[in-house]
């Protein structure tokens, strides 16, 4: 139990390909019992791809999205969950006053969202019912945390025998927001200084759904082939 942070270093990987591997390899310390990789879309597909063919585990994604600031988009002031679920920085709400009507209205812009990739993802690849399995969250990292929140309130409701959050980067403060919803919290690098998680990959462009999708099907051949 608790949190397990392997360097304080800031030396970036070369890509979320490379983070994927090395978290896999730590992962194997933790005797994971019929493991389920959940990739949060879409860097967390490439990410959750590598560690699940490291640990020659099955791979699926979980979709949260986050509610974008009023004139700031990037900046979240929560997220919501492909089960409707919405998380809330109750500060951030606070201090940017956003009304609740807003918040309302982008809810329901990232549902439709979520929405329309789930309708994608699942066409190629089938849900698995993470129940009794030994379920691990990953992304490419996290800054507020907010999406990744929503991800793991989605999964302890979905009866698994154990919940790791995994991740290549993140800030100390939001691991340890993290703690009260996973079993393990597992970290390559949490930096002292940290302003976005780009910076910590040398090589950091958008993925884009044609790129998850094809992580996918990729998935979904591997899966075939163990069945027979």
């Amino acid at each position: 139990m608790g949190i397990h942070i392997l360097s304080r270093s800031g030396q970036p990987f070369k890509s979320r390909e490379e983070a994927g591997v090395l978290l896999g390899r730590e992962l194997k310390k933790f005797d994971l019992v019929k493991p389920l990789i959940l990739g949060i879309p879409r860097g967390g597909i490439v990410v959750a791809r590598s560690v699940a063919r490291e640990l020659n585990a099955d791979m699926d994604v979980v979709v949260s999205r986050k509610l974008r600031a009023p004139e700031s988009p990037e900046l979240a002031i929560g997220a919501v969950g492909e089960d409707g679920n919405v998380f809330l920085h109750d500060w951030l709400v606070s201090d940017l006053d956003v009304d609740k009507s807003y918040i309302e209205k982008e809810k329901e812009r990232q549902l439709s969202e979520i929405a329309r990739r789930i309708a994608r993802y699942r066409e190629v690849l089938p849900r698995i019912d993470p129940l009794g399995r030994d379920v691990v969250i990953t992304d490419d990292g996290i800054a507020t945390g907010a999406t990744f929140l929503v991800a793991l309130s989605i999964m302890r409701r979905s009866g698994p025998n154990r919940l790791v959050a995994a991740l290549p980067v993140a800030p100390e403060d939001n691991l340890l927001k993290l703690e009260k919803d996973a079993d393990e919290v597992i970290c390559l690098k949490s930096p002292p200084f940290f302003a976005a998680v780009g910076q910590f990959y040398s090589h950091f462009s958008q993925v884009s759904d044609e790129e998850a999708i094809e992580l996918l099907k990729e998935e979904r051949t591997e899966r075939d082939l163990k069945s027979k």
